[in-house]
């Protein structure tokens, strides 16, 4: 499933250099129409979704080869079953069972309330304190 996933981010790394290289280099043509230069629009506008999605697969792919290397490869983020080898083929970047997958598209916010806590999305502010306890001292004398 490595190579797999590895050759289809090389893939797509190539095909997005090529697709952003040809976005908005081409001069506009001296004659036409604006039927011409909107047909050229339309073109351009058509690439960049293509550029955009294939984005969000390679970033997926990316998420998939930090999961193998955390051994978490295979494993739904909803409800933290196995996922069926079949749909690994079909999809090897699928983080969600079918039936995750399916409640998750039926409400968008059914992901967010059914991840699995973990520690690793637990951060520290960043930043040391010095706290003094005279600070935190009540008066209860009033």
């Amino acid at each position: 499933m490595t190579k797999a996933l590895v050759s289809r981010r090389a893939e797509l790394r190539k095909r997005m250099g090529m697709e952003l290289d040809g976005l908005g280099l081409s001069a506009p043509a001296a004659s036409g129409d604006s039927a011409d230069a909107a047909f050229g629009n339309s073109g351009e506008e058509v690439a960049s979704q293509l550029v955009e999605l294939e984005g969000k697969e390679l970033a997926q792919i990316e998420r998939a080869l930090t999961r193998i290397k955390q051994g978490l490869y295979g494993v739904c983020d909803g409800c933290a079953c196995k996922i069926p080898v079949a749909r690994l083929n079909a999809l090897p970047y699928s983080t969600l069972c079918v039936k995750c997958q399916r409640e998750s598209e039926n409400d968008s916010g059914w992901l967010s309330s059914h991840q699995l806590a973990g520690w690793d999305k637990v951060r520290d502010s960043g930043e040391d304190r010095d706290i003094d306890l005279a600070d935190l001292e009540i008066d209860l004398s009033k």
